[in-house]
């Protein structure tokens, strides 16, 4: 079948760290030439959907529309106002968590916040970690915005927001409320606004443990590119097979799917 919708993953998909994906570049174009539509679904928090419009055309050659851009920072905005506990929270992250939470009307509170929102932060401290602890024991909600244990960067497989995650869970011995990819809560939102129905979209990205397991569990057809996270070499032991697997987007040829 020919895919309506296109859910597409960024980092190791279309750019990997500060480093080009050229053929990720143009997979990019060619959803523009066709007037598919497409979403840019990230786990990453640390931007904001501006600050990730502004990166991809300065970066890395990819001129998108801000509705294109959805963000793992807007599902858990999203969430949180839904879920409706409160309008105060604690967040470990970066600008683009803080200001969407701040402007989304929450307040912060080191001390008895509804919520505790626990995303990437490069500068963290034991003592951001404590207050966390403190809060999710006191009886805060506790969401994590992704389970990305690693990150795909020029350097290496660095450290993502799941391994901070998972240092609050062990500490406070709860289980977080996780919001990003494989999950069905940022999922589930993203067909929403790509206005696609499932059956109809299809999953791209790098990595097996999130973008291609998220379409798995949600019922969405997946497309893994082996540029990041997952390699080649991996493919063939995975418990479940994606759709499809390339070694570069430009493979990937639209009339067919």
């Amino acid at each position: 079948m020919k895919y309506k919708g296109y859910l597409i993953d960024l980092d190791g998909t279309i750019y990997k760290g500060k480093d080009r994906i050229p053929a990720g570049e143009r997979f990019i174009e060619r959803l523009q030439e066709k007037g598919i539509p497409y979403l840019l679904v990230t786990n990453n928090t640390t931007r904001t959907p501006q600050m990730v419009q502004e990166m991809l055309a300065g970066q890395f050659n990819v001129n998108t529309p801000l509705e294109t851009i959805y963000t793992a920072t807007m599902a858990t905005v999203d969430y949180m106002n839904e879920l409706n506990k409160g309008k105060t929270v604690y967040v470990i992250g970066e600008k683009g968590l803080k200001d969407a939470i701040c402007e989304a009307g929450y307040v912060e509170d080191t001390k008895n916040p509804a919520y505790v929102v626990v995303g990437l932060d490069t500068d963290l401290t034991y003592e951001k970690l404590a207050i966390a602890t403190l809060a999710v024991q006191r009886g805060a909600v506790f969401i994590g915005t992704n389970p990305d244990l690693n990150i795909p960067t020029e350097r290496g497989l660095m450290p993502g927001a799941g391994s901070l995650i998972a240092l609050v869970q062990s500490a406070t011995r709860v289980d977080p409320i996780i919001i990003g990819k494989p999950k069905a809560i940022i999922m589930n939102k993203s067909l929403e606004v790509l206005g696609i129905p499932r059956q109809e979209a299809i999953m791209v990205g790098d990595n097996y443990l999130t973008d291609i397991m998220a379409g798995i569990k949600n019922d969405i057809a997946t497309l893994l590119v082996t540029t990041g996270f997952t390699k080649a070499e991996e493919v063939p032991h995975l418990p479940v097979q994606p759709d499809y697997v390339l070694s570069s987007l430009d493979e990937w040829d639209f009339n067919e799917k």
